[in-house]
C-alpha cells in the first residue's frame, strides 16, 4: 500500500511538472507570435505574391509582387532584399525588373549560362533610370516602397522571374522555402508560402480578364524588437501652463562625451564614427551626445489655449550625422484627434484602428517642402502646428490629458515618458495661496511706506 502511495505521488507529480512545463511553452509561443502585432496598425504586413504566369521547357516564368500593407511603416533606401531557398534545384534563367545579388556557380551549365544558380538567392530591385527593355510594371524603385496610407500607389514592387529545373505543372512546381525579407536591415518575418486562388489580371481597355496559373502567398509582418534592440526615437513634452520641460527618456546608454561634444566610436548602437578626409583624428559623430542618445526626438508642447480652441506644436529633430529621412512619417494617438480643425505644413490623415474610434492620427511632410527630415545640424528639424477644438465633454489640462498616449515614427513606437512626469496643471490651492500671501506682503509694506513718510 505504502509503494502504490508512492508511485502515485510520483506520477502525480511528473504529471503536475509536464503541465507546467507545456502551459510555459504554450505561453512562451503565445508570446512569439503576438510580439510583431501592433496596436495601431492591426492588419498591416508585407504580402508577397508569387504568380506564374506562363510554362517554359524546363519550368516557369513569374511575376513577383510586394505589396506593402503597412498604413505608416515605409522601406527607405537601399531598400529591400527578398531572399528564399529553393526547394529542388531550380536555377534562376533571366530576370526583368530586379537581379540577384550573386550568380553562384553555374560551372556544369554549357552554352546558355543562367542568372544565378544559388540555392539561397537573394533579389533585389533595380534602379530608377534602367533601361525599358529591363522594367516591368512597379519595378525599378531602388527598393523603396511607400506606406499604404502615405502614397498607395508607391507602396508596390514588382520583379520578373524565369525559373529552371522547377517542374512545369501545378503538381511538380514547388514553392520556395525559408522566405526572408530585409527592409534594408532586419525585423521582418516572413511564413511559409501558402496556395491561393490565382490572381486575376484585367486588360487597359478593361474588356478582359486573365488570371495567373498559379499563385502562392507569403506574408511578412514586422518586430520592432527584431529590427532594433533599442529604441529609434523618443518624445520630450512642455506646456505653457507648467515651467517644467520633461525630457526624452534614454534610448541607448555608454555614450561618453568627447573634446568635440560627440561620441566616442563603439559606445552605444547608435554611435559610430566616420573620418574626414585624410585626417584620422578627424572623428565625426554620427548621432549626437544628447543624454537621451535617440537619433529622432519629437517635441510635444502645448502652446496655446483659446475660448474654443486649443493650439499644440508639434517637432521633430534628427540627431543623426549619417542619415536623412526621406519620405518620414509620425503616428500620434491623442482623443481630441477626433476634433483637429486645421494643420499647418504637414499633410493628415485620419487612422481608425478601431473602427468608429478616431483617436490616431498620422502626419507626414509636403513633397519638396519638408518631406525631407534632414541630417543633425541648423536643418535637422521640421515643426508644425495642430489646432484643436474643444470638445467640453472630454477637454481637459489636467493629469495630462493634453499629451499623447502613443507616438511613432517612420513605423517605431517611440519612448514616451512616465505619466506621473507630464506637465501638470498648477494647483488651484497653491495659487490662491500664493496670491494671498502676496496680498498680504503688499500691504504689509503699503503701511510701512504710508507710515515712514506720514
Amino acid at each position: 500500500m505504502a509503494s502504490l502511495f508512492i508511485s502515485t505521488t510520483t506520477w502525480d507529480s511528473k504529471f503536475t511538472t509536464y503541465i507546467t512545463l507545456f502551459v510555459f511553452l504554450l505561453s512562451s509561443s503565445i508570446f512569439i507570435s503576438t510580439e510583431a502585432y501592433d496596436a495601431l496598425d492591426p492588419n498591416g504586413n508585407i504580402t508577397i505574391k508569387w504568380d506564374i504566369m506562363s510554362w517554359t521547357a524546363d519550368g516557369y516564368v513569374a511575376t513577383v509582387t510586394l505589396y506593402n500593407f503597412q498604413q505608416y511603416r515605409h522601406i527607405e533606401a537601399p531598400g529591400w532584399q527578398l531572399g528564399w531557398t529553393w526547394t529542388k534545384k531550380e536555377v534562376i534563367w533571366n530576370m526583368v525588373g530586379g537581379q540577384a545579388t550573386e550568380q553562384g556557380d553555374c560551372s556544369k551549365f554549357k552554352g546558355n549560362i543562367p542568372h544565378c544558380c544559388k540555392k539561397n538567392p537573394t533579389v533585389v530591385d533595380l534602379l530608377p533610370g534602367t533601361s525599358y527593355n529591363q522594367q516591368v510594371a512597379n519595378c525599378c524603385k531602388g527598393g523603396v516602397l511607400s506606406s499604404w496610407a502615405q502614397d498607395p500607389a508607391n507602396a508596390v514592387g514588382s520583379f520578373q522571374i524565369s525559373v529552371g529545373s522547377s517542374g512545369t505543372t501545378n503538381k511538380t512546381v514547388r514553392a520556395p522555402k525559408n522566405v526572408t525579407l530585409k527592409a534594408p536591415g532586419p525585423g521582418y518575418t516572413c511564413g511559409r508560402a501558402s496556395i491561393v486562388k490565382p490572381s486575376r489580371f484585367t486588360t487597359s481597355d478593361k474588356r478582359r480578364v486573365t488570371q495567373a496559373l498559379m499563385t502562392w502567398n507569403i506574408t511578412c509582418t514586422y518586430s520592432q524588437f527584431l529590427a532594433s534592440k533599442t529604441p529609434t526615437c523618443c518624445v520630450s513634452l512642455s506646456s505653457f501652463y507648467n515651467d517644467t520641460i520633461v525630457s526624452c527618456p534614454t534610448c541607448s546608454c555608454g555614450c561618453k562625451s568627447n573634446t568635440t561634444g560627440g561620441c566616442v566610436e563603439g559606445k552605444s548602437p547608435h554611435i559610430a564614427s566616420v573620418v574626414q578626409g585624410s585626417n584620422r583624428n578627424a572623428i565625426t559623430p554620427l548621432v549626437q551626445c544628447t543624454s537621451h542618445m535617440c537619433p529622432i526626438r519629437v517635441h510635444w508642447h502645448v502652446k496655446v489655449n483659446y475660448k474654443e480652441y486649443w493650439r499644440v506644436k508639434v517637432t521633430i529633430t534628427n540627431f543623426n550625422y549619417a542619415s536623412n529621412y526621406s519620405q518620414w512619417n509620425l503616428v500620434v494617438q491623442h482623443p481630441n484627434f477626433e476634433n483637429l480643425t486645421q494643420i499647418f505644413s504637414f499633410k493628415y490623415k485620419s487612422l481608425t484602428p478601431y473602427a468608429s474610434i478616431n483617436d490616431t492620427g498620422m502626419l507626414w511632410g509636403i513633397k519638396f517642402y519638408n518631406d525631407l527630415l534632414m541630417q543633425a545640424g541648423p536643418k535637422g528639424n521640421v515643426q508644425s502646428e495642430l489646432l484643436f477644438r474643444k470638445d467640453k465633454s472630454t477637454f481637459s489640462f489636467e493629469k495630462g490629458w493634453a499629451f499623447p498616449q502613443r507616438i511613432y515614427f517612420n513605423g517605431d513606437n517611440c519612448v514616451m515618458p512616465p505619466p506621473d512626469a507630464y506637465p501638470m496643471l498648477p494647483n488651484a490651492g497653491s495659487r490662491k495661496y500664493i496670491s494671498l500671501l502676496t496680498l498680504f506682503i503688499t500691504s504689509i509694506l503699503t503701511f510701512a511706506f504710508i507710515y515712514a513718510f506720514a
